[in-house]
C-alpha cells in the first residue's frame, strides 16, 4: 500500500494534468509543515505500480499548461521582480545585507513567489532558467551596493540536483564583480532530501570558492543534525517559530539558548529569522544571534527602494 497527499487549493486549477500538479502539492504540504499548518492526512489502498503507470500515462500524454508558457515568456520579458528583504547585524543594528526574493505577478493568478514559484518552473522545465535568471538580476543589484553588504540566495532542490549549478553560479559571480565573498546561500532540508551526498559535494565546491552557506528555516522541520555533520555549513538561520515566543515564553528562550550554545560549539553564526517587534529583536541581540531579519526591519522591498534605506542607513 502507498500513501499520498492530496492537496486541494485553488493553485490545482493551474494543473492541466495529474503529473504537472505533484511539485505544486509537495511544496503545499512542505509549507503547511514549516507553518504548523493542521491539515488532513488520508490513507488509500492502491498498488504502487498502478500510481506509477497512471503518473507515466499521465506524463507522456501532458501537454504543456498555460501557467509554464507564461513563466517563459516572463523570464525572456524579464517580468519576474526581484525583491530585497534588509538584514541586520545583531550588536548595534548596522545594515549588513539582504536576502534577495523573487516574485511573479500572474495577470490571472495572482502573485507567485516562492515554493509555488519554484514548483511551477520545476514542472515545466523551467527551473534552470528561472535560477539564471534570479541569481544574474540579483548579482547585478548587488554589484551597486557597498563592499560590505552581502547578499543572501535561497538554494532549491533542483539546483543541487542540476550537475551545471556550481560552474553556472560560479560564472555569474564572476561576470557581476561581486566578491564571492560576499554571497551566502540559503538552503532548507526539504533541498537536501533528494541527494543529500551531492548536495553536499556541491555545495562544499561553492564554499570553496568563498561563498557562505546557511541552513535555512532551521527548527521548522526534522532539524537532522546529521547536516551539520556533513554540509559546509557557515550559519544557521532560524525559522520564525523559534523566536516568535522568546520575549514572554520560557520553553522557548530556552530553546534559543540550546541553539545558540550548540552553534558556538560548532562555530556556526545564528541568524534570527522572523524578528517582528524590538522585544525579539533585543532579546536575539542578547542572547548570541549574529544577524537578524524580518518585518521590524523592512518587508521585502524593490532594488530602488533597498538602495534608498541603504542611503538611510
Amino acid at each position: 500500500m502507498a500513501s499520498f497527499t492530496v492537496c486541494a487549493s485553488p493553485l490545482a486549477e493551474r494543473c492541466a494534468t495529474l503529473w504537472s500538479g505533484v511539485p505544486i502539492c509537495n511544496a503545499a504540504v512542505h509549507r503547511a509543515d514549516r507553518r504548523q499548518v493542521c491539515w488532513q492526512r488520508a490513507v488509500m489502498s492502491l498498488p504502487v505500480h498502478q500510481i506509477d503507470r497512471r503518473l507515466r500515462g499521465d506524463r507522456r500524454q501532458s501537454e504543456p499548461h498555460p501557467v509554464a508558457s507564461d513563466l517563459g515568456q516572463a523570464i525572456t520579458a524579464d517580468a519576474i521582480d526581484l525583491l530585497f528583504q534588509p538584514q541586520y547585524a545583531a550588536a548595534g543594528n548596522a545594515l549588513s545585507g539582504a536576502e534577495a526574493l523573487a516574485r511573479w505577478h500572474h495577470p490571472v493568478h495572482g502573485s507567485l513567489a516562492g515554493d509555488a514559484l519554484v514548483a511551477i518552473a520545476q514542472s515545466s522545465g523551467l527551473a534552470r532558467r528561472l535560477t539564471r535568471h534570479i541569481v544574474r538580476g540579483a548579482l547585478g543589484v548587488a554589484a551597486d551596493w557597498p563592499a560590505h553588504l552581502r547578499l543572501s540566495l535561497n538554494v532549491t532542490a533542483a539546483d543541487l540536483l542540476d550537475r551545471t549549478y556550481v560552474d553556472d553560479l560560479l560564472a555569474l559571480v564572476a561576470d557581476s564583480g561581486v566578491a564571492a565573498e560576499r554571497l551566502t546561500l540559503e538552503i532548507t532540508e526539504h533541498a537536501l532530501v533528494a541527494d543529500l551526498d551531492r548536495s553536499a559535494e556541491r555545495l562544499a565546491l561553492l564554499a570553496e570558492a568563498g561563498i557562505r552557506i546557511a541552513l535555512d528555516d532551521f527548527g521548522a522541520g526534522f532539524c537532522n543534525f546529521h547536516y551539520l555533520k556533513v554540509l559546509p555549513l557557515d550559519a544557521l538561520k532560524l525559522d520564525r517559530s523559534m523566536v516568535q515566543g522568546v520575549a514572554h515564553d520560557r520553553r522557548d528562550l530556552a530553546i534559543l539558548r540550546a541553539i545558540v550554545a550548540m552553534a558556538r560549539t560548532l562555530e556556526l553564526r545564528i541568524i534570527a529569522e522572523g524578528i517582528e517587534t524590538p522585544a525579539q529583536r533585543d532579546v536575539a541581540a542578547r542572547e548570541g544571534c549574529d544577524l537578524w531579519q524580518g518585518f521590524l526591519g523592512g518587508r521585502p522591498m524593490t532594488s530602488a527602494a533597498f538602495a534608498d534605506h541603504i542611503s538611510a542607513c
